[in-house]
């Protein structure tokens, strides 16, 4: 199993103990199977993009609540090429989990990079996004909307609704996301 895949599994399996719930019950909340589910805590199934985000909606905690590793010293260094990403769209498009969610700060921060010629749809989530364009050209649809991004160029959008980043280039597309959780009131 990889240490990403044992680490989603931990979690997941940890938040519907902590809260008493069935695999049925999850199930009924997030929209996904029973057996996906267990397949995830038992460390069989490598989750996609798509499939975290339906079950951090439907238990209603942050998408990196599934990527957050035990506790580790206050200052924290970070390799790229040492953090295993969550994979979507058939290893199309891939995000790699930074600095995870935190109650205190109510926010998380990815890298994600995206192939050449793909795109991947966003369901809709809670938090405010930031996107920040390290290299190449990104096309981000919000609300029906189009934004062209480029290298070195920012967009900010609350995310309650579907967002689909696309990348019509031949070259891969590496962004930031920042998703800040606000108190609701």
């Amino acid at each position: 199993m990889e240490f990403i895949q044992e680490v989603i599994a931990n979690n997941l399996a940890k938040m519907r103990k902590n809260r008493g719930l069935s695999l049925d019950s999850v199930s009924e909340l997030t929209g996904v199977s029973k057996a996906m589910l267990a397949q995830i805590e038992n460390g069989k199934s490598n989750p996609t993009v798509t499939t975290l985000w339906k079950i951090a909606n439907g238990l209603q905690v942050s998408f990196s609540a599934f990527l957050r590793e035990p506790e580790r010293p206050k200052i924290k260094k970070i390799k790229m090429n040492e953090l295993n990403p969550v994979v979507d769209n058939d290893g199309n498009y891939l995000v790699y989990s930074l600095f995870p969610f935190h109650p205190e700060k109510k926010f998380e921060v990815f890298t994600v990079d995206l192939k050449p010629g793909f795109n991947h749809i966003s369901e809709k989530h809670t938090g405010v996004e930031y996107v920040l364009m390290k290299q190449g050209t990104l096309t981000l649809f919000i609300q029906e909307e189009k934004f062209e991004l480029n290298t070195d160029e920012t967009i900010k959008f609350h995310a309650n609704t579907e967002h689909i980043y696309i990348n019509d280039s031949n070259e891969l597309v590496r962004f930031y996301i920042i998703i800040f959780y606000p108190d609701e009131k």
